[in-house]
């Protein structure tokens, strides 16, 4: 199959183009700029050049695709306070792609999250789906982004092979410059390793590996209308990855108040102290996803996230 990808460089995209060449499949990806151009081309993948904003490029990469995996979000207008624009241009560009696959019964998948999305209790896939006010999941973001997700989800009514993979907040794994270098690198500025209150709180976590398999089971083979979780490890305690930090650069672990968590932790502040567990039961029973990559503390332990400009 062919398959077209936004993101396609991105920290999930650039493991996913391989995951899918070596299936067999053919990829086109979404490139802006000259250097995703070469590693798209290097991976083996075909290019589109343009952005999520070029809604005919995006509409005529679809049309010609067997299947849609859509994977970028605009995250550095989100972080900068620009949050509806960044969920805006996602709608649209969920929207254009809908039209371009109605009434094909092809897969199109998009990238969401997990975190916030039952706070304090084991959420499931089945979380986070009743278009309510009342419901505050972050689906990978604030409400706007949680509806583009439900948007998704209703294209199975119009003959769209839809589903939505909501990703753990910690996608880790050798090269990763998210979360988990974010922490190491407050870590290191503020000379201990810090967690929030007592640290029992939980982040579902995946190894960019499985996470990689399961997109391309989930455009393989998910029924239309799917929600699926890529957690392999339901909730991690952050003290103990806050423990590992501190173990690896040789600093204390220390509990900060919730009051000074954002003067702390920074933008990383309105995350670190919420309780997340999350559950991938109906996706592994669904899709038969089994993962194998390493947990979160045990990647941390491997050491390559300490290296001199890892983090």
């Amino acid at each position: 199959m062919r398959f077209f990808i936004t993101g396609a460089s991105g920290w999930i995209g650039s493991a996913v183009v391989p995951e899918l060449v070596e299936a067999g499949h053919r990829v086109v990806g979404l490139a802006r700029s000259d250097a995703s151009t070469a590693a798209l081309l290097a991976a083996g993948a075909e290019v589109r050049r343009g952005t999520i904003d070029d809604l005919d490029v995006l509409r005529s990469a679809a049309a010609d695709s067997d299947g849609v995996i859509h994977l970028a979000f605009k995250h550095d207008l989100a972080f900068s306070g620009g949050f509806e624009a960044a969920a805006e241009a996602d709608r649209l560009a969920i929207e254009t792609f809908g039209e371009a696959l109605a009434g094909s019964d092809r897969p199109f998948t998009i990238a969401s999250g997990v975190i916030g999305l039952s706070p304090g209790r084991l959420a499931t896939e089945a979380d986070g789906l009743a278009d309510e006010p009342s419901v505050t999941a972050l689906t990978g973001g604030p409400e706007q982004r949680r509806r583009n997700a439900l948007a998704t989800l209703a294209l199975a009514d119009r003959g769209v092979r839809s589903s939505v993979l909501r990703f753990a907040p910690t996608v880790h794994g050798d090269g990763d410059h998210g979360f988990l270098a974010a922490l190491i690198t407050v870590a290191r500025e503020k000379g201990v390793s810090g967690y929030v209150g007592d640290g029992a709180n939980r982040w579902p976590a995946v190894h960019r590996s499985d996470a990689a398999q399961l997109v391309r089971m989930a455009v393989e083979q998910s029924p239309a209308g799917s929600t699926l979780h890529a957690v392999a490890e339901e909730g991690v305690p952050i003290r103990e990855v806050a423990e590992a930090i501190g173990r690896r650069l040789g600093l204390p672990a220390v509990s900060v108040p919730p009051a000074e968590a954002a003067a702390h932790f920074g933008w990383l502040g309105a995350f670190i102290g919420a309780d997340s567990p999350a559950s991938s039961a109906l996706t592994r029973e669904l899709t038969g996803w089994k993962p194998t990559g390493p947990g979160l503390v045990e990647d941390l332990e491997q050491g390559h996230y300490f290296r001199a400009g890892s983090a």
